[in-house]
Formats: C-alpha cells, structure tokens, sequence
C-alpha cells in the first residue's frame, strides 16, 4: 500500500491555540483582573479552541486509518470504534478517555447551559496533553518530516 503523508499543520495550529487558550485562562492572576464578562469570553474561546481540536484530532484519526489501514475502514464508524482502532494503532492510549471527550463536545451543541461550558472548560485541561500526544505520534508516523 502507498503510504501518503498528511499535513498536520492544521492540527499542530490548533493543539497549540488550545495551549495559549488554556494558558490565558488558567492565569489566575490575569484572570482576576479582568471583568465577568471578559473572563466569560476567555472561557468561551477556550471552550471552542477545545471543540475544534477535538474535531480536528478525530477526523485525522481516521485520515491516518484510511491511508495506512485500509480505505474502507474508518469509513461510517462509530466513534469508539474509531478510537478502538486508533488505540490498535498506537496513535492514542485511553479508548475511554476519548469516549469522554465526544461526549464532552456532544454536550456543547446545539444550546447554551453555563453549567454544561463550565464542565466543557474543565474538560479541555485533560484534553489537551491527549492531543498533543496523538499529534506526536501522527507526527511520529508520517511518511514526511515535519513541516
């Protein structure tokens, strides 16, 4: 099978603005100077940093999958499915780990509920050293050096 590389600069972009998003709001110090409202916004954008990451992260899995597996395998899985596969290929470590991540992204559409973004913010801590390891080893296993 030809191996076909990926372009991960979209995935390395988001990984890194859920960092700086996580690393604004969880500067205390910063954080107390701002207004309610201001402090809302940080947490939204981090929040929506933490959606589209997630999004990304497993769309590439199963890029990686169709391309290094098989065409057909990735196709209309369902998402633990999909994970237990990553998880066979050594891309991410914890199936139910990333359970709680869908579920987590399932939650923040389609309404608003503070209760439900908070819990979405505090997911979004654990999220992101996930991410950054599936991104290493998408990184790992390309065909390509990094860009």
């Amino acid at each position: 099978m030809t191996h076909m590389n990926l372009d991960l600069s979209s995935l390395r972009n988001a990984v890194d603005s859920l960092q700086r998003a996580l690393n604004v709001s969880q500067d205390e110090s910063a954080m107390a100077r701002l207004s309610q409202d201001q402090r809302e916004t940080i947490r939204a954008g981090t929040i929506q940093n933490f959606e589209f990451t997630y999004e990304l992260c497993w769309k590439f899995m199963k890029r990686w999958i169709q391309i290094n597996v098989s065409p057909f395998t990735g196709e209309g899985v369902a998402r633990r499915e999909l994970f237990r596969l990553s998880a066979e290929q050594c891309l991410i470590t914890d199936i139910e780990c990333w359970m709680g991540f869908h579920a987590a992204r399932n939650r923040t559409s389609p309404t608003y509920n503070r209760e439900v973004a908070q819990e979405t913010f505090e997911i979004a801590i654990p999220f992101h050293p996930q991410a950054a390891a599936l991104l290493d080893a998408l990184e790992q296993r390309n065909d390509s050096p990094k860009s």
